[in-house]
């Protein structure tokens, strides 16, 4: 894969160079997707906004090492999601990770296609997941990464990734069919 052209080049090219300008630019151009990451991750709006800041703190100072292989945004959103998890694990909260997959029943398409969703629908029924099923929901669903990715970057295994992949999926099923039937 060659080298891509990134739309903002002169911005992170001056970046690179030191221009607190060009950077306020670029972190203007990226906070607010990279905010929606961290949020979903974290849970937690004072989290997600230190994260946040830690991220391009971090991305600023490593500035020099992007080398246009991948696109501005995709190296930054590796950065952050790297922050985050960085942050759970310092937390040491417990990502209840556990290989028991086969224990959980698949959604059928009938079944969801009968919950009129929206996307703050979603959002909501994530927030109430547990933290290692939203994260693995979020990086899976939101932020499109595969299986065997999510296992690299959380030290898990991939029949794990997908176990709590399945797990949130169905929780947020479960959330997302009590609500439909109360306002029914």
């Amino acid at each position: 894969m060659g080298t891509q052209v990134d739309i903002h080049k002169q911005l992170i090219e001056a970046s690179k160079k030191g221009d607190n300008r060009a950077r306020r630019q670029l972190y203007e151009l990226y906070a607010r997707a990279m905010f929606n990451i961290c949020y979903r991750m974290m849970n937690n709006r004072e989290d997600a906004e230190d994260i946040l800041q830690e991220a391009f703190v971090q991305a600023f100072m490593k500035l020099e090492t992007f080398r246009y292989e991948s696109t501005f945004g995709a190296w930054l959103k590796r950065i952050v999601i790297n922050t985050c998890i960085n942050s759970i694990n310092k937390k040491k909260l417990d990502l209840m990770l556990t290989d028991d997959m086969y224990y959980f029943k698949n959604i059928t398409e009938e079944e969801e296609a009968e919950l009129p969703l929206t996307t703050k629908d979603i959002e909501n029924a994530m927030e109430q997941l547990p933290e290692g099923g939203r994260i693995v929901f979020s990086l899976y669903l939101l932020e499109g990464y595969d299986h065997v990715e999510i296992a690299q970057i959380l030290g898990i295994t991939e029949s794990t990734s997908k176990s709590q992949y399945m797990r949130a999926k169905r929780k947020v099923y479960e959330i997302l069919k009590e609500k439909y039937y109360e306002e029914a």
